[in-house]
């Protein structure tokens, strides 16, 4: 495995990799967010049935 160097060229690297990296991570929160609506649709919750204390 090869390490990044301790300079300004690996700085750059690694803020890079990050910058990257965040595009990721931000992008999954996003696909789960847009998945929630769809689930919504298959997993219908009766209020009536939570009103009276049932599970």
């Amino acid at each position: 495995m090869t390490t990044i160097p301790n300079t300004v060229s690996g700085a750059l690297l690694l803020s890079l990799i990050d910058f990257i990296l965040s595009f990721v991570i931000i992008s999954g929160i996003g696909v789960v967010l847009a998945a929630l609506p769809l689930v919504n649709r298959f997993a219908k919750i009766d209020e009536e049935k939570l009103r009276r204390g049932g599970h």
